[in-house]
């Protein structure tokens, strides 16, 4: 491949960062409901006597979330006393889980049988989880089951947006995506890649997805709505983070990443653009649209430049290895305010990651400076992550020393910021405005495009 094939291919692939949810999303355990014959009830019945693994979660303690945008700075000033609070909160034991685990074989096996055979429709269905979870209820969703509300963010090949059940009165996020702009744009891999991978993933810091559909014209998926916001939106109203507060989504994004590398999955979009807020300030990691199963090795090259690794720009063979770049970046803009190989050019960018000079400041510390040098690092022999040890050397270096790391999982710990908003209720104050468009969904006609999204 050479420089002008590289070139284009970098910026046909690549997500250019600016301040726009690109996907909306809260941590709700209840899908929308469907209308189903009184056969499907009865086995729906069967397949919800199965635990679900985060239905119930410990209680989080009852705290004022953290001042509106005109203080938030202040993060900096109160540092010293953020981290003693914030350390003792990672550093509580743990309290004794009450996840019910019982279940039986009977109710196990027509579960399974429900997830094999459930028919696949042109309105889409609820995805199977992995097969070690339990089951999510199936069900078929369409247009007609929601609400259309505000639009929530926008993106190059849709928009987002707030949607309501008709049945529950539940909100939800439902992502459009038109058919016509991403076969354009050569992102048809990656759309049936994003269904596939939010069809496999559940973890109390990824994004759940409840089913997909189409029409004629566009894919839809139905995913929570987080009504917290961005990462990036709070990391920009505060200038940077203190240590500990990016130590605590520091620690919460790694256990994420642990999880998809656990099952094969590289995420190959990690920026704080793509990190949500849930209404208790617990993370959620979204867009899947970069993210791909890989066994081996892979060569697309793809991503957000100031986040990319360098042998994803040398179009050298990677795995797992770009995520843990991916993450020492992240960690140093929460720290900084800015990442550390910016350019107004992308190409320029692209130069910067491959000769590799940081300035790091002299206020980050010592313990967070180790651990950047030993994820920003060219070398794969000596980036953490990517050794024997895996996501352990990354979880048992100092700067993670205070984390529980069971306890945060649970979901238990107090967050450091806590969002103004008001629950359950579609607050969408976290979010910007933008115009609406006068399109048309749920449009039936001819579909030269059906069969290259037959899976939604």
């Amino acid at each position: 491949m050479n420089e002008s094939e590289i070139r284009k291919e970098l910026l046909i692939n690549q997500n250019i960062r600016q301040p726009t949810p690109i996907l909306s999303l809260v941590p709700h355990t209840t899908p929308p409901p469907v209308v189903q014959s009184q056969q499907q009830q009865q086995l729906q019945q069967t397949q919800s006597m199965l635990p679900f693994p985060y239905q119930q979660l410990n209680a989080l303690p009852s705290h004022s979330p953290t001042p509106s945008s005109t203080s938030l700075p202040q993060l900096q000033q109160n540092e010293q006393s953020s981290s003693a609070q914030i350390c003792s909160q990672l550093t509580s034991q743990p309290t004794e889980s009450t996840i019910d685990t019982t279940t039986t074989t009977a109710a196990a096996a027509t579960a399974t049988a429900i997830t094999t055979t459930a028919s696949q429709s042109r309105q889409g269905s609820l995805v199977s989880k992995l097969p070690t979870k339990s089951s999510i209820s199936k069900g078929k969703y369409g247009l007609s089951d929601f609400q259309v509300m505000r639009s929530l963010g926008t993106g190059s090949f849709g928009r987002v947006h707030l949607v309501r059940s008709v049945h529950n009165g539940r909100y939800y996020a439902m992502k459009v995506l038109k058919k016509e702009r991403v076969v354009r744009m050569k992102q048809i891999e990656h759309t049936n890649d994003e269904r596939r991978m939010l069809a496999i993933v559940e973890h109390p810091f990824i994004i759940r997805m409840w089913g997909t559909f189409q029409d004629s014209n566009a894919v839809f998926m139905i995913m929570d709505y987080i009504e917290g916001g961005e990462l990036f939106t709070l990391l920009r109203k505060s200038q940077r983070f203190p240590n500990p507060v990016a130590k605590f989504y520091a620690a919460e994004v790694c256990l994420a990443i642990e999880y998809l590398h656990g099952h094969t999955i590289i995420y190959r979009d990690l920026k704080p653009e793509n990190i949500l807020l849930d209404r208790n300030g617990h993370i959620k990691l979204t867009d899947f649209g970069f993210s791909k199963e890989v066994k081996d090795v892979t060569y697309t090259l793809c991503g957000t430049p100031d986040y990319i690794a360098p042998e994803v720009v040398a179009t050298k063979p990677y795995n797992k290895s770009v995520d843990w770049w991916s993450f020492g970046i992240l960690i140093f803009e929460m720290l900084t305010g800015y990442t550390p190989f910016y350019d107004s050019s992308p190409m320029k960018t692209y130069e910067n990651i491959l000769k590799g000079e940081i300035r790091y400041p002299e206020y980050i510390h010592r313990d967070a400076l180790d651990l950047l040098q030993r994820l920003i690092t060219k070398n794969l022999s000596e980036r953490l992550g990517n050794l024997q040890g895996g996501t352990q050397d990354v979880k048992g270096h100092p700067w993670f020393s205070e984390v529980v790391w069971d306890r945060l999982l649970s979901r238990d710990i107090e967050t450091p910021y806590e969002p103004p908003i008001q629950a359950n209720t579609g607050d969408t104050s976290q979010f910007e405005r933008y115009p609406e468009e006068d399109v048309k969904y749920g449009v039936i006609g001819p579909d030269p495009y059906e069969e290259l999204f037959r899976d939604f």
